[in-house]
Parts: C-alpha cells; structure tokens; sequence
C-alpha cells in the first residue's frame, strides 16, 4: 500500500487534470463527439455531451449554506483528494463541482482528478462491491501520508436509491437513471456535500 499511496500522490501531485482542465477536457471531447477511454461509441460520447452540459449548470447553481462554508474553513491541515473519472461517467457529473466547490473554500484541500482506464492498477485497490465503479475518490492526509478516507461513486442517499430498485429489479434501466439525475437535480448537491464533509478533519 505504500508504493501504491506515493503513486496516488504522484498522480494526483503530477499528472492529474485540475477541475479546470477536467472541464476544458470535457468540454473539447463533447465537441468532437468523443469521450475519454480506450473504447469510442456513441452512447459514450452522447453521455459525455449530457456531463457536460451537467456540470456546466452545477457549476452555476451550487449553493453552500453559511454552516457548511464555516466547516470546510476549519480544515487547517492539508489533504489531497484524487478522483477516479471518465468524461462519459454519469455520477461524477454532479460530484466533480461540489468537490471542486470546496476546494474553492478552503485551499488546504486540493483536488486532481485522473482517469480510471489510465489507472486500473489504482482503481482495482478501490473497488465498489467488486466492481471498478466511478467517481472514486481518495483522501490523502498529506501530513500523515496516509489514505483517509474514500468516497464514491455516489452519496448514500443516491446509493440507497441504486440498491433498493437493483433488489427489486435486479439491474439498473435506462429509465431509473434517467429518475437519478432528477434526484441529483432535487438534491442539489447536498446529499454529496454532507457526505464529503464527513471526510474531512472538521473542527
């Protein structure tokens, strides 16, 4: 886990896009008409079309209470969040700019995101129930050089959602994630914005 903790660090230090770049990555790949990854279809470059013109309104209309702006302040040590992500990946549309947000906040929490399909060998340490499901994020207590925390691929409020017709239904349709982004749009963030929060060393 050690050499595996560096190379996060590395990654995320060196070679990860900033939420900047992310979205200008984004944002140019929506206009060709592609999507990030080794694959290249249409459904993934419609999805990364639909994530794009996604975060573009998050980043927009978030909005922070006062409370949760104070909290995220508090933090006084450093930590590196390292996300997993791909520009067609549907929950990290609504995850990526609440993160983003909060380094806005506090610049002792710093955020770098890398693909998943670049970084398996990373991503096969952080499996969802088995399986390589994305956003993935990883906290990094810099000063202790240790990993914190994880979070991902969604809030528990939207987990619950995802388990509870899964049991019912055994998959996941089209429809239901086409009901999940109308609870992301609901939500408006807070869901993810509480549960980040809990990663933090809060005062």
């Amino acid at each position: 886990m050690e050499l595996l903790l560096e190379d996060i660090k590395a990654k995320g230090l060196n070679n990860g896009y900033s939420y900047a770049e992310y979205r200008v990555l984004v944002s140019d790949l929506a206009e060709k008409g592609a999507s990030t990854g080794p694959e290249q279809t249409e459904a993934l470059s419609q999805y990364t079309q639909l994530n794009n013109s996604r975060m573009r309104r998050w980043d927009k209309t978030l909005k922070f209470t006062d409370e949760v702006v104070d909290k995220i302040k508090s933090v006084d040590q450093k930590v590196l969040w390292v996300v997993l992500s791909e520009s067609w990946c549907g929950d990290a549309s609504p995850a990526l700019p609440v993160m983003h947000k909060f380094t806005e906040i506090n610049p002792n929490i710093s955020l770098s995101i890398i693909l998943r399909d670049e970084n398996l060998h990373i991503m096969d340490q952080f499996l969802t129930n088995g399986g390589r499901s994305i956003p993935k994020l990883i906290a990094v207590d810099v000063k202790e050089n240790t990993v914190a925390a994880t979070w991902g691929p969604r809030s528990e409020k939207a987990t619950k959602l995802v388990e509870d017709y899964k049991s019912e239904y055994g998959k996941l349709t089209p429809e239901f994630k086409q009901d999940l982004q109308i609870f992301y749009n609901k939500d408006k963030g807070q869901s993810i914005i509480q549960d980040l929060l809990e990663l933090l060393p809060l005062k």
